[in-house]
């Protein structure tokens, strides 16, 4: 009777187990159905550093649209700065975008965290609207040819090593420049 307890007991805890790894978030990069190219833009980040889309063509470009009081958004900003000090100077870019905060809301946000990648600001809400953006946070990865190539809706772990290895690969267009 005891044997039999003890084994229910294994078969409810692996089940849980089981239940529990496959709720775990799974870090992937979803490709867009049909690419299309990058919407142009240019936003000025709280030290009045303007910031052009078109300006990093050649380069892989991870557009993050965030907001302060966005709880996921938060949770993923350590994860892109880890991502940032890998990758910066090595053909990939991040651009941080805030949607509708102020600069000084903003500033006191990063200050927190000391993040170092660029963050250029949407105060006015302009820039999201070009992009298809289900809520927040929302990433697009632009390849080197300007085509949103990839779409992420929710919080990642953007230093994931599947996720690195998926950006890292795409620096390199291939024979059609896509």
């Amino acid at each position: 009777m005891k044997n039999i307890f003890y084994i229910l007991i294994m078969i409810v805890s692996l089940t849980g187990m089981s239940l529990a790894m496959a709720g775990e978030k799974k870090q992937t990069l979803p490709a867009v159905a049909k690419p299309f190219k990058a919407p142009e833009f240019a936003l000025k980040d709280e030290n009045d550093i303007t910031y052009r889309l078109s300006d990093f063509r050649g380069k892989v470009v991870l557009i993050n649209f965030w907001a302060t009081w966005c709880p996921p958004c938060r949770i993923e900003m350590p994860s892109i700065e880890r991502l940032w000090q890998k990758v910066k100077g090595k053909g990939v870019v991040i651009l941080a975008i805030n949607v509708g905060e102020s600069a000084d809301t903003v500033f006191k946000f990063t200050g927190q965290l000391q993040l170092s990648f660029p963050i250029p600001m949407d105060t006015k809400g302009e820039v999201i609207k070009k992009y298809p953006a289900a809520g927040l946070p929302t990433t697009y990865i632009v390849s080197p040819a300007g085509m949103v190539t990839h779409r992420a809706v929710g919080s990642r772990e953007w230093d994931d090593p599947v996720l690195m290895k998926q950006l890292m690969a795409m620096r390199i267009p291939n024979r059609n420049g896509k």
